[in-house]
């Protein structure tokens, strides 16, 4: 890992490969290491840069107050001083939901938009009474021990039929959350909600989302897709929330061949098409 100073907090980030820049945003209760195998699948053909979040890794804890704005504005410091231009941006849950806010708060930072697993922050996209009880039952596990939390946390990541080892891996990471940037980050998720910016989205988007999410529910994504102008809506049939574990082939060609049709974009040739996509009812 690699540290810079932005206003406000010292964030940890790692960057391989060459080729357009391609930033990995991890979602909730984990760190850059979420993103292992995609990075290395990707470094053969993009710059991959992945970061700890505020509070999450090995960066340092965010300043209170600190919401999703706050978040968006800390990335927008960080590829600033790291000075990568126009970098397509990838995040899971939580991640996208930053991901959605960055594109919001610096519309030309971003080339594009990977949007996995996604939510228009929990009260974008959920109920007020479902939010309220997700916060309050989040933040009361939070008090409890790592090992506790993570059991049943990563439950709800993967289908039924995910192997154990992939249980035991994803576990393992999760257990070295750090409470008070968890918390921190269950409160700017339960108060953000970015409905309103998704119709002025203009950069190219890709929804992707498992068919098994128990977390973040299709209908989430399906309401993005139809907000988001231009936006494709894939889903991937089997996984669950955690796509990156759990059909990270899929994933990551998918992901793929979206970058490659950048790339034949800007070189002014038809785009690279993936093959047919599983779409929602």
């Amino acid at each position: 890992m690699q540290y810079v100073d932005v206003p406000g907090v010292r964030i940890a980030y790692e960057r391989i490969g060459s080729g357009p820049p391609v930033l990995l945003l991890h979602g909730g209760l984990a760190d850059h290491r979420e993103w292992a195998a995609a990075q290395l699948e990707l470094a053969d053909e993009f710059t991959v840069i992945t970061w700890d979040a505020p509070g999450c890794g090995e960066s340092a804890d965010a300043p209170e107050p600190f919401r999703m704005a706050d978040y968006a504005d800390t990335l927008a410091a960080l590829v600033k001083a790291l000075s990568i231009d126009r970098p397509c941006v990838v995040g899971l849950s939580f991640g996208a939901t930053l991901a959605l806010e960055l594109a919001h708060r610096h519309p030309s930072l971003p080339r594009a938009l990977v949007l996995a697993s996604a939510y228009a922050g929990w009260a974008g996209s959920l109920a007020p009474d479902e939010v309220a009880e997700r916060l309050a039952s989040a933040l009361d596990a939070l008090e409890r021990s790592p090992i506790e939390l993570t059991q049943s946390f990563v439950e709800t990541l993967l289908s039924d039929g995910a192997p154990p080892a992939m249980v035991e891996t994803l576990s393992a990471m999760t257990a070295e959350f750090r409470p008070l940037g968890a918390r921190t980050m269950v409160r700017a998720m339960a108060e953000c909600d970015l409905r309103p910016a998704l119709p002025t989205i203009s950069m190219p988007t890709l929804l992707l989302h498992g068919e098994l999410d128990v977390r973040s529910p299709l209908r989430a994504a399906e309401e993005m897709h139809a907000a988001i102008p231009g936006s494709s809506l894939t889903v991937l049939p089997g996984a669950g929330h955690q796509l990156n574990f759990e059909a990270a082939d899929a994933f990551t060609a998918e992901v793929r061949a979206f970058l490659r049709s950048l790339r034949a974009d800007d070189a002014g040739r038809p785009p690279h098409r993936s093959g047919p996509r599983p779409r929602a009812a």
